[in-house]
């Protein structure tokens, strides 16, 4: 396939739209359109996606997946068994040998960060969509995904998927881009080269500039999960991640406090999730996941109590029991993809349970950044590399 054609831009009145090869590299497309017909924003998202989990599964060689909304990730994942109350939370009971499957897991994961926001997602895979891969899919709302590869059965499954209009797009697992990359921006043309530097030096994990300087390799996986999250988000960015997932992603932002509270209030409403009060929601038959999703949004976030949804009145979530709750998290990673300006950063991600933390320094108050970080026995490292995506 030399070129794409595609239905519009960004938007309906944006046209002609395409994508195809630049004169000076030439050749067919790396990618190949299974089935459906994606757009321009589609495109974004997937060749974004497929860079995140490409590079989450070279570092850590696990199997990744990365749900993803307007150029950015609303949640990342690798693919790490799950446990009976994250098949409840996640809303994956019913499938069949899910913990057989690392890549149907980190799916699971990924969509289960944030799941308002994945809404009508992107979905990139690390490996070969699998039949079970695809048995979660087709349950979710979403707008299509793109995996180096598929099975046939699980190709059969995602074609039904949006009265057969599901986007399938397929991608050349070894293609290259160049180091140099160029859009047009109002008839001018940018140029630069490649973000490919690793986003930590690995030996840093050993050199934490806090009082602090343990961090265990379940924390040092999330935080590279974390930072590798960020280097395809949109900047201003912060990630929250534990247990080889992500918690809450902030993007977009131009404060780095407002991004530090978006992604924690994110996070704080993911763990939440996990309290016995939401896992033992009783919903009535037929109540569709995006229902189901809004009402445990609203139960946890306001206390607002739909009663024509459930089987039986639940019992309200009381701010007191929340803060106990998150209280009693410890261990969350926090990654930011540029330093922290000022110690009021610290104070809020401490609410969320962060013990951990990587950013890249460099502010004249790396010191305050510091000092709040031992007042709260979080151990930071220092990465030196600003990870800023636009």
């Amino acid at each position: 396939m030399i070129e794409l054609e595609l239905k519009y831009g960004c938007n309906p009145n944006q046209k002609p739209a395409r994508i195809f090869m630049s004169r000076h590299r030439g050749g067919e497309l790396p990618l190949e359109v299974l089935n459906g017909k994606p757009g321009y924003i589609n495109f974004l998202d997937a060749l974004n996606s497929w860079q995140l989990v490409r590079e989450l599964k070279k570092t850590l060689n696990i199997p990744a997946a990365a749900s993803f909304k307007h150029v950015s990730p609303a949640g990342a994942a690798l693919g790490i068994k799950l446990s009976d109350d994250e098949k409840k939370l996640f809303f994956v009971e019913d499938i069949k040998d899910i913990n057989n499957s690392p890549l149907a897991c980190a799916y699971a994961r990924a969509r289960g960060t944030d799941r308002m926001s994945s809404f009508g997602d992107w979905i990139a895979l690390s490996d070969t969509c699998d039949e079970v891969t695809a048995s979660i899919i087709r349950h979710e709302v979403s707008d299509g995904i793109i995996a180096p590869d598929y099975t046939p059965k699980a190709l059969e499954i995602l074609k039904q998927k949006r009265k057969g209009g599901y986007a399938v797009v397929k991608i050349d697992k070894d293609f290259e881009p160049d180091n140099i990359e160029r859009r047009d921006i109002f008839g001018i043309t940018f140029e630069q080269g490649r973000n490919n530097a690793p986003v930590i030096d690995l030996n840093l994990f050993d050199k934490a500039v806090t009082k602090r300087k343990d961090i265990s390799e379940d924390a040092r996986r999330d935080l590279i999960l974390a930072l590798i999250t960020l280097k395809y988000t949109q900047s201003n960015s912060v990630c929250y991640a534990q247990g080889g997932q992500t918690l809450g992603v902030g993007a977009g932002q131009q404060s780095r406090l407002y991004c530090v509270r978006l992604a924690g209030d994110k996070a704080d409403l993911r763990l939440l999730r996990m309290h016995n009060k939401v896992l033992n929601l009783k919903f009535k038959d037929g109540i569709g996941r995006p229902e189901r999703d809004n009402a445990i949004e609203n139960f946890i976030y306001s206390g607002f109590i739909d009663e024509n949804l459930f089987a039986n009145k639940p019992e309200v979530l009381t701010e007191q029991e929340k803060r106990e709750y998150l209280d009693s998290i410890k261990g969350v990673a926090l990654g930011s993809d540029a330093f922290f300006p000022f110690a009021d950063n610290i104070e809020r991600a401490v609410k969320s349970g962060v013990e951990f933390i990587a950013q890249p320094g460099g502010s004249i108050r790396d010191d305050l950044v510091i000092e709040a970080c031992d007042k709260y026995n979080i151990a930071m490292v220092m990465t030196g590399q600003r990870l800023f995506h636009h």
